[in-house]
Formats: C-alpha cells, sequence, structure tokens
C-alpha cells in the first residue's frame, strides 16, 4: 500500500538559534510554525529526514548517501546532547532496498549528527524523540558531491521502499538556500571546533553579503512547479551560484523526489543577512 506522505523544506541556521530573543526572521519563523502545525495535523508514524553533514559526523570517509540505524544528537547552540529515535530495523530494510537497487549506499551506527539534523527535528515535531527518525545524510559539504541527477534517482528509490509502507511517512529536507558559510568554503575535512569558530569569526562579515535572492527564487520556482531538469541545473549549479552551503539543497531535491514528485509551495521566502542565509520553508499539498 503506498504511504501517504508529507513533505516539508526548511532552511536551517546555527544563527537562528544563536538569536535567543527571536530578533531576525520573523517571518521566516511564522512560516516554520505554520509548517509544524502541518506536521501535527498529519502526524506521521514515521520521519524520513535528508540532511547534510557540516564535516563533523563524516570526515575521512564521506559517503554520497548514508542510511543511519542508530545516531545521536552532539550539544550545540545551548543544546544538550541527545538521541534519536531511530527504527533500526527499518532503517536496515531500506537500506537492503537501496542495495539491492544498485545504491551503494553506507550503513551507519552511532553516528553524531548537528544541527543539520536536530534543527528541523526541534523546530517541526518539537522533540528529538517526538517520532521515530530515519536520517538520511547527503553529501553537500565535501567533493566531490553526488551529482543533481543521482541525488534524485537516489531519493525516487527511497519513495519505492516507502510505496511499501502502510504509514503516514513526513519526508523533511533541510539546509540551504543561498549561503557561503567560511568553514565550508575552506577545502579541509578535519577542521576542530576551535578551528571552525575562528574561520567563521573572520568571515562572518564577508558572508552575510552572500545571499544570492535570484537563485533562491529559481530554486523556489522550480520546487513549486516539480520541474526536475531545472532543479536538476540549478543544483549542479548551486557552489558557483549560491555559495558553498548553497550545495544544502540536494536534501530539498530528495525530500520531494521521495515524495513522489509533486509539487512543493514555499510559504515563505526570507534572507537573513544575520543568519548568512537566504531561509525559505515550503510544504506539499
Amino acid at each position: 500500500m503506498t504511504s501517504d506522505r508529507l513533505v516539508v523544506c526548511a532552511s536551517h541556521s546555527p544563527g537562528k538559534e544563536r538569536d535567543v530573543e527571536q530578533l531576525q526572521g520573523s517571518r521566516f519563523r511564522s512560516a516554520l510554525a505554520a509548517a509544524a502545525e502541518r506536521v501535527r495535523r498529519f502526524d506521521p508514524d514515521v520521519v524520513v529526514l535528508f540532511g547534510g553533514d557540516h564535516r563533523r559526523a563524516f570526515r575521512h570517509v564521506v559517503p554520497a548517501f548514508g542510511v543511519a540505524l542508530s545516531a545521536s544528537i552532539l550539544a550545540e547552540g545551548g543544546h544538550p546532547p541527545g538521541a534519536l529515535d531511530v527504527p533500526s530495523a527499518l532503517s536496515r530494510s531500506l537500506c537492503e532496498h537501496l542495495l539491492a537497487a544498485g545504491f551503494d549506499i553506507a550503513a551507519c551506527r552511532d553516528i553524531g549528527l548537528d544541527h543539520a539534523f536536530a534543527q528541523p527535528v526541534r523546530d517541526l515535531l518539537g522533540d528529538l524523540t517526538a517520532k521515530p527518525v530515519i536520517p538520511i545524510a547527503v553529501n553537500c559539504a565535501t567533493a566531490p558531491l553526488p551529482t543533481a541527477r543521482r541525488v534524485a534517482d537516489f531519493a525516487a528509490e527511497v519513495g519505492r521502499f516507502l510505496d511499501g509502507l502502510d504509514q503516514r511517512v513526513l519526508l523533511i529536507g533541510t539546509g540551504g538556500l543561498s549561503h557561503s558559510p567560511p568553514s565550508l568554503e575552506v577545502d579541509t575535512y578535519d577542521l576542530s571546533d576551535e578551528d571552525r569558530a575562528r574561520i567563521i569569526a573572520e568571515g562572518m562579515a564577508d558572508a552575510r553579503n552572500k545571499i544570492r535572492p535570484d537563485w533562491d527564487s529559481e530554486v523556489l520556482d522550480a520546487m513549486a512547479a516539480w520541474d526536475l531538469e531545472s532543479l536538476i541545473q540549478l543544483v549542479d549549479a548551486a557552489h558557483d551560484r549560491a555559495g558553498a552551503g548553497a550545495n544544502e539543497v540536494r536534501t530539498w531535491l530528495a525530500a520531494g523526489a521521495a515524495g513522489g514528485g509533486r509539487p512543493v509551495t514555499p510559504l515563505v521566502y526570507e534572507p537573513v543577512p544575520e543568519w548568512i542565509t537566504g531561509m525559505a520553508v515550503a510544504t506539499s499539498a
């Protein structure tokens, strides 16, 4: 039986966590709350979360795609560490399905994930353990990256696995849109937290000027129409047109493709220079 699916794509940013007084991004926050209410009404049985890694979980070995069988959340942004409720048997079945279909994914155990996964779970579900979550890591940070076409084909195969489930599935894509964090502009694989913080601090002023609303608008229009060929071109050009962090839009492409290729309509777009990111929220019908 085909599962009922809801797709939610949303930008994330450490700056959002640092803005404890909620002075910036008011339109984005409002749309995120509306998406969370939509999720509450949908009441998913399981969540499939496509996220990127900021060179924390994967440094020396970087899979193009990784499916977590168990995972924790790192302490970050004032939040304590925690654990995700990963349905390991279902995750393993997904791994077996993908391998049989010709996708040589990494099966990941006990990986520590950062705000790329934690922020959307907290924002949309309220708590890390509110629902069972299958984290799927898409390499968006360490070159060479999977092509947009490969991401779309991979995620469509995830969708075919979901076709066999009699469950309501929430599909989340998290990251983007345009931004170029100083720590991702450095072509290295093993930054310490101290070096990362220093590089970010030194480059933050320049990063505020690297939001590209023109590219963001093209991506959102293509998602709203589910124009796959345009999305593939935009994703493959992300780094050159919209910064190193824009590569994370691969997770949006993945969530939409796994959701069956239905239109994913933006609720809001708000460039937030203080967060160095073009922030957006989009949902399927």
